[in-house]
């Protein structure tokens, strides 16, 4: 049985994901496989490059930050999938070395009018580094089952 139902967000609640860091191993692993530009996979040509240095590929940090998700509540959780995302913004390029604090606040809940038995809520992540500066925010949706429906 999972232990969080759609019943159990509500508006304002701020669920704590942890924290991760990244190191340049990992970074230049997933920008090889996943985006190979070369600010993600070159250290050299990533000093010459607008950020001054290797950065993570904004993809690798939305794929880190899903792992906290599914950590934190979404592997015991009644979801039924996402329809989608709103909005990702990286605001601040993620370097070697950094963690990332990880938080997720409910903005929105909504029972579902077509299909009883379930609902969705609007969640925005964010994510700031351990200078206190935000590195990257998303807000989007997940469809969670009732506890009713279960």
């Amino acid at each position: 049985m999972p232990r969080f139902y759609f019943e159990d967000f509500s508006v304002g609640q701020i669920l704590p994901l942890g924290q991760v860091t990244l190191d340049s191993a990992a970074i230049i692993e997933f920008a090889t496989r996943y985006d190979p530009q070369s600010f993600h996979v070159d250290e050299k040509a990533a000093a010459s490059s607008p950020f001054g240095g290797l950065i993570a590929s904004g993809w690798h940090t939305c794929a880190v930050i899903m792992r906290l998700m599914c950590d934190a509540y979404l592997l015991d959780s009644a979801s039924i999938g996402s329809p989608g995302v709103e909005d990702i913004r990286w605001k601040k390029p993620v370097r070697a070395g950094d963690t990332l604090t990880v938080q997720v606040e409910i903005l929105e809940t909504r029972p579902s009018r077509s299909k009883p038995g379930q609902g969705s809520i609007l969640t925005r992540v964010t994510a700031v580094n351990q200078h206190g500066e935000m590195a990257m925010t998303m807000e989007s949706w997940c469809m969670l089952a009732a506890r009713s429906a279960a």
